[in-house]
């Protein structure tokens, strides 16, 4: 009899961590799929794949992403077939299709269930293409090559027993064909242990320690890239710094050339691209990098306002660790941020590409920290109800026992 769960996912775990562990704590048997560079998991017994060959030169840019969608498909079979001599024989199959992984699977396990995550839909028009006025429009060509990365997904979907997306507008972005089988199921972050509470001294890297009490605005952005806001959160920098003197920046994410979209012209990364001829003062904007978790969540908890900006893409874990802190968010009014936030209630929401409306928002937090305390108390209890992992592991619990799965 079939049991336990298959994860598959191209750099397992990812989203599935939590799921996986919580899964095996209670004696389910779990397995995991993923490319070779997936960290896995000690407690998941996992193949990892290596693709067999590499994208056929002079494809058209439109047909490179279906071919690797589908070599993938085919050394994550054989990575299937391998576990299934050791014994793998799961009841749920619970994948990411996003990179074409699952696609095969029910020929390695016809009577496995598939549960599929659906985080991001890709369209070549709409949504994150073309968002952002002050970058070129799609051409005719990337339009295309931005859609074929649907190809593979559509098909997974149109095969999966019950599809799961974090939000509503995650949800908005698949078909209509799929969008009423779509289950909404955030995995949500640790609200227990993210909660507010004193800040304490922060140091930075030159020794200096920002002290509670100090104005201090926060900004994470993993790739240091203009679809989270960097080039808004830039500009809105100086006017801020001039207004509050002492008022301090504190920014978190690696300096990269490229992240969900295009690479930076000029050879410059996102970083010094966002920043070029900015005067902004080195003594009061720190750029930290890449950080421990726990050292980013102490710079959110002392921060006086918490910048969050993104164009209509998949929502940030950060958000919802600076709503379950209970953060004073200032973010973009788009579809993502909406619906986590409401202006006035538990945050602000800004137009997206109005940099003056930020320098603005941030003056009158850093000036009087104390009008923002409401929206703080709100943002947490919307954590509570939106981003609370336990709920959104229970959720998955329901789920995958409604597709056949014990759970002890």
């Amino acid at each position: 009899m079939s049991e336990g769960v298959l994860f598959v996912h191209n750099n397992f775990p990812g989203q599935f961590r939590d799921l996986a562990r919580s899964l095996a704590a209670r004696g389910v048997a779990c397995w995991g799929i993923g490319q070779d560079h997936a960290p896995a998991m000690p407690e998941v017994r996992t193949a990892r794949y290596r693709l067999s060959r590499g994208s056929t030169p002079g494809l058209p840019p439109a047909v490179v992403r279906p071919e690797a969608d589908l070599l993938r498909a085919h050394d994550a079979f054989r990575a299937a077939q391998a576990l299934k001599e050791h014994g793998c024989d799961p009841a749920v199959i619970v994948g990411h299709p996003g990179w074409g992984e699952t696609l095969h699977l029910k020929e390695a396990f016809p009577n496995a269930r598939q549960a599929l995550f659906a985080e991001f839909f890709y369209h070549g028009r709409g949504f994150d293409v073309g968002f952002d006025p002050e970058f070129p429009q799609p051409t005719e060509e990337e339009v295309q090559r931005v859609n074929a990365k649907g190809l593979s997904m559509a098909y997974a979907y149109a095969h999966a027993d019950a599809i799961v997306t974090p939000t509503p507008f995650q949800a908005s972005t698949l078909p209509p064909v799929f969008r009423e089988r779509a289950r909404i199921i955030h995995e949500g972050v640790d609200v227990g242990a993210i909660a507010p509470g004193p800040a304490e001294p922060f140091e930075l890297p030159d020794g200096r320690v920002l002290a509670p009490g100090t104005p201090v605005v926060t900004h994470v952005n993993n790739n240091m890239e203009p679809a989270r806001g960097l080039h808004i959160f830039a500009r809105a920098l100086p006017r801020l710094l001039a207004e509050v003197p002492e008022a301090h920046v504190v920014v978190i994410g690696q300096e990269k050339k490229s992240g969900y979209g295009a690479a930076a012209p000029d050879d410059l990364t996102w970083k010094q691209w966002a920043f070029r001829d900015l005067p902004i003062d080195p003594a009061r904007v720190h750029f930290l990098g890449k950080v421990p978790h726990a050292r980013m969540l102490a710079a959110m908890r002392l921060s006086t306002a918490h910048v969050y900006y993104t164009i209509p893409f998949v929502l940030s874990w950060s958000l919802a660790e600076a709503m379950a802190l209970g953060c004073h968010v200032i973010g973009s009014d788009t579809a993502p941020v909406r619906d986590a936030i409401q202006d006035g209630v538990n945050g602000r929401l800004l137009p997206f590409s109005d940099h003056e409306a930020l320098s603005q928002a941030l003056i009158e937090a850093c000036r009087d920290p104390a009008a923002a305390a409401p929206l703080r108390m709100a943002a947490r209890n919307t954590a509570e109800a939106m981003f609370d992992r336990d709920k959104g592991r229970q959720a998955w619990f329901d789920l995958l026992v409604e597709l056949g799965l014990r759970i002890p």
